[in-house]
């Protein structure tokens, strides 16, 4: 069993049991979150320490899971969208959010603790507090997977331990009723618990929106009965191969050629999951809906066909180890920026300057040299703070890439943000819209990008006013037209640059000037737009 703190009967929590719980719940305001939120956590700690008969305090906590589930959902808001890595304010509300968890499976361990020193209230509870020690400690992980970093070593500790105490009861296949499941299944075993907090997080790199982290979620729910856990494995070459993970670890599931031969390894079968996945697939692609098959109705049936192939790929498919697992040097380094103003600069050799300035300086020197002059590479974009970073390139394809940055510190990176990723001694210059970012647990940021196709050019976009439209100029890269690939030319543009119709002067390299009529938004990303245009002159 986990170590938790002696009891103290000098202890003073403001409930004893579930009716006094129940009265204390509903006093207290959540007009303040954060005071709501730090107030729970602290009567659940105080309710912890203090001396308590197994089945009062089992029934006090489950009487709190509803608000503590309320008070989480509400304040995990704070963290929606947050760039990585997390500031220290924001990680700070990341550790609250698992602490209160660790609050309420502190309180389930203790009643764990009570039944098997002998508390007979608990006799028939055994299969109950192991669900919920192994729920609170997976939405632990949970919370850290859908901020986006890596779960740290204490919280993989902690729920493999308590897996492998609930396989010593014996009770790993029992079904328990939970009536805030969000899948909306009556009982599911520890089992599928533990398995479903693994696979997730062996799913962390597929770059998942919350509404996917919530569909998968409820996919493995329903997949339970598939899931085995031993102490052994078998494989064939044709076979989906076993994942491994070590009960007395520190990580998640691992590929099976990094399991050792501990008696604290166990295999989880593969080949079951790969059906399920596969007869899913092919019936959606006979005409089922997904309903038919009991994936919900939020998703098409084509976004349930790509989703379940990215989940295969993941889990059941032969895959170097990422990265973001397995950090290593000896693959090439490229250099990325990020926003459109740093990126510009660096296409261009010189910053984006508003118009009013560069004719003030243009001017002066005219009347110092009677010439403009030429002041590509004139500056030192660093200093400036137009910087680049160095990163490791797990994967440089034409259309996506994958990348370590080397330096545990940087900027701060988001989803749907513009970046350009440059090789080092060339001027080839990809540019790309991250679609995954995840803090490593060394705290080095990892990201995926979906590339833009064609070489980026700097230009200055300059528009009337328009409407509550900019006005004036703004830094802005042409993408070229693609005819093979039936892809037009397009403009990057800053957010609320676009309206459809709206003419641009563009000027290029050399001073070229084209007039343009904005088309369609083609994309719109968390700092850039993707626009089409004609030229009308």
């Amino acid at each position: 069993m986990l170590p938790l703190e002696p009891m103290d009967a000098s202890a003073k929590p403001a409930f004893r049991d579930a009716a006094s719980c129940a009265r204390w719940l509903s006093q207290l305001q959540f007009t303040n979150l954060n005071l709501a939120h730090g107030t729970l956590r602290a009567q659940l700690d105080e309710l912890n320490r203090y001396p308590l008969r197994g089945k009062d305090r089992l029934q006090t906590l489950e009487a709190m899971r509803e608000t503590v589930n309320t008070a989480q959902a509400d304040y995990s808001k704070k963290l929606l969208g947050k760039r990585l890595p997390l500031s220290d304010e924001e990680f700070t509300s990341l550790i609250a959010l698992v602490s209160l968890w660790q609050s309420m499976l502190n309180g389930y361990l203790r009643c764990m603790q009570s039944r098997e020193a002998g508390d007979s209230s608990l006799a028939s509870d055994a299969a109950l507090l192991s669900h919920r020690c192994l729920l609170y400690g997976s939405l632990q992980i949970a919370d850290f997977l859908r901020v986006g970093c890596e779960p740290d070593g204490r919280s993989w500790q902690q729920l493999h331990s308590i897996y492998a105490h609930v396989e010593e009861q014996g009770l790993q296949q029992e079904r328990v009723t939970d009536k805030l499941n969000r899948s909306g299944r009556a009982a599911i075993s520890c089992r599928t618990l533990y398995v479903k907090t693994l696979l997730l997080h062996r799913a962390r790199l597929l770059g998942f929106r919350r509404n996917q982290w919530h569909i998968v979620d409820c996919w493995l729910d329903l997949w339970g009965d598939t899931f085995s856990i031993e102490a052994s494995c078998t494989m064939s070459r044709e076979d989906a191969p076993p994942l491994a993970v070590d009960l007395a670890g520190v990580r998640g599931l691992v590929a099976i050629q990094r399991a050792t031969s501990a008696a604290s390894m166990r295999f989880l079968a593969m080949v079951p999951l790969s059906k399920q996945i596969r007869v899913k697939t092919i019936l959606l692609q006979q005409g089922q809906s997904p309903q038919q098959n009991g994936l919900g109705d939020e998703l098409s049936s084509e976004d349930c066909i790509n989703l379940l192939n990215r989940l295969h790929g993941c889990w059941c498919e032969h895959r170097a180890e990422s990265l973001a697992d397995e950090p290593r040097d000896d693959v090439p380094r490229m250099l990325l920026c990020s926003g459109l103003e740093s990126i510009y600069a660096h296409i261009a050799r010189k910053p984006f300057r508003p118009s009013s300035l560069v004719d003030q300086q243009e001017k002066r020197q005219i009347e110092t040299f009677g010439r403009v002059l030429d002041q590509t590479d004139r500056h030192n974009l660093l200093e400036l703070g137009f910087l680049v970073e160095e990163w490791l390139a797990e994967e440089d394809g034409l259309l996506h890439g994958r990348l370590l940055r080397r330096s545990a510190t940087g900027q701060r990176l988001g989803l749907n943000q513009i970046v350009s990723v440059i090789k080092p001694d060339t001027t080839a210059i990809k540019l790309g819209v991250t679609t995954l970012v995840s803090v490593t647990r060394s705290g080095h940021l990892y990201i995926g990008a979906r590339y833009l196709p064609g070489q980026p050019e700097a230009v200055v976009a300059r528009g009337g006013p328009s409407g509550n439209l900019f006005s004036g100029a703004t830094e802005a890269l042409m993408l070229p037209e693609i005819a093979k690939l039936r892809i037009p030319a397009s403009i990057i543009l800053p957010r609320d640059w676009f309206h459809a119709g709206r003419y641009l002067e563009l000027t290029l390299r050399k001073d070229e000037k084209r007039n343009v009529a904005l088309g369609i938004s083609v994309e719109k990303g968390h700092d850039f737009e993707r626009v089409s245009y004609t030229l009308t002159s």
